[in-house]
């Protein structure tokens, strides 16, 4: 039975609105333009399969970032486990206006998305949500962590993300 028309086009406003989001995930989770395109179209298809189910008690966007982080890492695990390789984020997932940075703040910049990129897959996600200046409520709601949790886990990576950046400028 195909869903009312209706639906479908509630869902492709939802996706159109939302579309940065989704690719945001897909971006820090996938290196090859190929691979990204086959996630983001996947994020997609887990966020129809659920579309009916969402309850509006959450924020849509919440319960989207939920759904496109746990597709990213599933898909992110079966990528490393067939290629035996990390996959390193290419474009900042830190989305910077048109503004021009010095060439110091450039390279701090640009080692900051390294060191995320080697993070553990949810300490890269809790980084990704936390970057987007989601509260902890919010973040623990989407990981499925508490709020004390996100907060410790928190500390910890601004921590030895800190200890990254003291080892490389000593």
């Amino acid at each position: 039975m195909n869903p009312p028309a209706e639906h479908k086009e509630q869902f492709a406003t939802v996706i159109e609105r939302n579309k940065g989001l989704i690719y945001k995930v897909a971006n820090a989770y996938c290196r090859d333009p190929e691979d990204r395109k086959d996630l983001v179209q996947e994020i997609i298809i887990q966020l129809w399969h659920s579309f009916g189910k969402y309850n509006n008690q959450h924020k849509l966007s919440t319960w989207m970032y939920r759904i496109a982080l746990n597709v990213a890492i599933s898909f992110f695990r079966k990528e490393k486990t067939r290629r035996q390789t990390v996959l390193p984020i290419t474009e900042n997932i830190i989305e910077i206006a048109e503004e021009k940075f010095s060439p110091e703040k450039e390279e701090g910049l640009s080692l900051l998305q390294q060191f995320i990129n080697e993070l553990k897959e949810l300490d890269k996600a809790l980084m990704i949500l936390y970057l987007e200046e989601n509260s902890y409520k919010e973040i623990a709601e989407i990981l499925g962590i508490t709020e004390t949790n996100v907060a410790s886990k928190i500390s910890r990576v601004k921590e030895k993300l800190k200890q990254q950046f003291n080892s490389i400028s000593n």
